[in-house]
C-alpha cells in the first residue's frame, strides 16, 4: 500500500510541475492597420462534361433505386477543372480555372441543385496567383442564384463574399454549361 501511495504521490509531483505552454494559444495579435478592399468581378465559367478534354468529370454516382435519366441524377460526385473566360463564346480568353468538387444534391430532378467547393484562380492579369474559394449550395433550376465565398489567397487573402451566378448556355442532354458570374468580394 505504502508503495502505491508513492507512486501517486510521484505522479501528481510530475502533473503539478509540468510547464504550462498554453502562452502559445493565448497570444493576443493586434490587427494590422490594413484596409478591407472590395473587388467585383465578372467572367465566365465553362463547365464542359463532354467531348475530348473536359473540365468536369464524374467521379462517383449513387446506385439508386429508382429510374432517374437526368445528366447528374441525385448523389452524383463531379470533379472539376474548369476554365474562366472573359465571355461566354468558347474562344474569349482564358484568365484562369476554377477546380474543385460539386455534388448533385436535390432527390427532386426539376429543382436541380448542387453542392459546390470549388477555388476560382487566376493565371493572369492584377490578379494572376490570387483565387477564392466557393463553398455553398448553388440551385442551379433557378435563374439567378447566389453563393458564399468562404477565404480566398493571394491578393484576396481572407476574402468574404458573394457570387451572382447566371446561366448564360445549358445543354440538357450533356449537362454542359456556361457560367456568368459576378462576385463581390471584401479582402484586405
Amino acid at each position: 500500500m505504502e508503495e502505491h501511495m508513492r507512486f501517486a504521490w510521484a505522479m501528481i509531483f510530475c502533473i503539478a510541475i509540468a510547464p504550462v505552454y498554453a502562452d502559445y494559444y493565448s497570444n493576443t495579435v493586434t490587427p494590422s492597420s490594413k484596409v478591407e478592399k472590395v473587388t467585383h468581378l465578372r467572367f465566365f465559367l465553362h463547365d464542359i462534361l463532354g467531348g475530348e478534354n473536359p473540365g468536369a468529370v464524374v467521379i462517383a454516382r449513387a446506385n439508386l433505386t429508382k429510374k432517374d435519366d437526368s445528366v447528374l441524377p441525385f448523389g452524383s460526385l463531379v470533379a472539376i477543372d474548369d476554365p474562366l473566360r472573359v465571355g461566354p463564346e468558347p474562344t474569349s480568353k482564358i484568365i484562369g480555372n476554377a477546380q474543385g468538387l460539386y455534388l448533385s444534391s436535390s432527390q427532386d430532378p426539376s429543382k436541380f441543385t448542387i453542392v459546390l467547393y470549388a477555388d476560382f484562380a487566376f493565371t493572369s492579369g492584377k490578379f494572376n496567383g490570387s483565387s477564392f474559394s466557393v463553398f455553398s449550395r448553388n440551385p442551379v433550376t433557378e435563374a439567378d442564384r447566389e453563393v458564399a465565398i468562404v477565404g480566398g489567397r493571394g491578393k484576396f487573402r481572407m476574402a468574404r463574399g458573394f457570387a451572382k451566378i447566371k446561366t448564360s448556355y445549358f445543354n440538357a442532354t450533356t449537362g454542359d454549361a456556361i457560367l456568368e458570374y459576378k462576385v463581390t468580394l471584401y479582402h484586405y
